[in-house]
This record gives structure tokens, C-alpha cells and sequence, in this order.
């Protein structure tokens, strides 16, 4: 499970739901609900060690991307 593209799904069943049918209107906020509730799930199950460890790996990447974008200009 990836969190990052879970929440996203999350953040756009509303609005995707909005431009569409009745049914589909009543489903999305549902299933943002749904999507919502596995990510909590997912981070309350890794815990804050892992959160803090996702994170330092995720601004590792950033700088090493910075770094390489500083190489080519």
C-alpha cells in the first residue's frame, strides 16, 4: 500500500464524484472515508518510527535530486 497515492485517491473521490450521477455523488464520499481509514490503519500500524523513517528517506531523495539537478546547471 502506498499511502501517498491512497491519499490522493482520497482527496479526488469527492470531486470526481461531484461531476458525476447520483449514485456515484453518494459513493465517492464514502470511499474517501474508506481509503482515509487504510492509510490511518497503515501509519498506526508502522508506527512513528517508521513515519520518521519514511520521511528522513523522503528529504534524502530530495537532496540528492537537488544535488544532482545543481551537477547539470
Amino acid at each position: 500500500m502506498d499511502p501517498n497515492r491512497d491519499d490522493v485517491l482520497r482527496q479526488g473521490a469527492p470531486v470526481g464524484a461531484a461531476a458525476a450521477n447520483d449514485d456515484d455523488l453518494l459513493a465517492g464520499p464514502a470511499g474517501a472515508s474508506s481509503i482515509a481509514g487504510r492509510i490511518s490503519v497503515l501509519r498506526h500500524g508502522l508506527g512513528a518510527a517508521a513515519a520518521c523513517a519514511w520521511s528522513k528517506a523522503q528529504m534524502a531523495d530530495l537532496a540528492q535530486q537537488r544535488a544532482e539537478l545543481a551537477i547539470r546547471t
